[in-house]
Parts: structure tokens; sequence; C-alpha cells
């Protein structure tokens, strides 16, 4: 059963890695990026890899304020050329 599982998570995750990369909108992007992020975090927990899922997750959430961050900044600097 757990086998089953984890090549479920394996597919899910190829899935929303596909639909990142062709996403337009780059808020939805990263949103289902940090899907993919949690997805990943589930797959280390059930590979017993716990202190590797729990770096995963801090750096899944810096790097989803960092790109937030930047689109944030790119829009205001675009609002303000115009």
């Amino acid at each position: 059963m757990l086998g089953i599982i984890h090549e479920f998570l394996l597919f899910v995750m190829i899935i929303i890695a596909i639909a990142v990369i062709e996403e337009d909108d780059l808020i939805s992007a990263v949103v289902k990026y940090a899907l993919l992020s949690l997805v990943f975090v589930l797959v280390l927990f059930q590979l017993k890899a716990p202190d590797v899922a729990l770096s995963a997750i801090v750096v899944g959430a810096i790097v989803i304020g960092i790109f937030l961050f930047t689109i944030e900044e790119i829009e205001k600097s675009e609002g303000t050329k115009k």
C-alpha cells in the first residue's frame, strides 16, 4: 500500500511541475510551486527522512517569499514607468 501512495505522489509531482512550467500568471505559478514543495516534503517524510523534509520546508518557504517579493517589486517598478 505504501508503494502505491509513493508512486501516486511522484506522479502528482510531475503533473504539478508541468502545471508550474505552463502557467502564464506568475502568482499562480508560485502558488503551484508551493503545492509542489508540499508534495515533495510529503515524499521525504514517506522516505523516512524527516530532517531533510524540515530543511526543505524552510528552504521552500524562503524561496517562495523571495519569489513573491520579487514579483511584487517588478510589478511596482513597471507601474511607475508607465
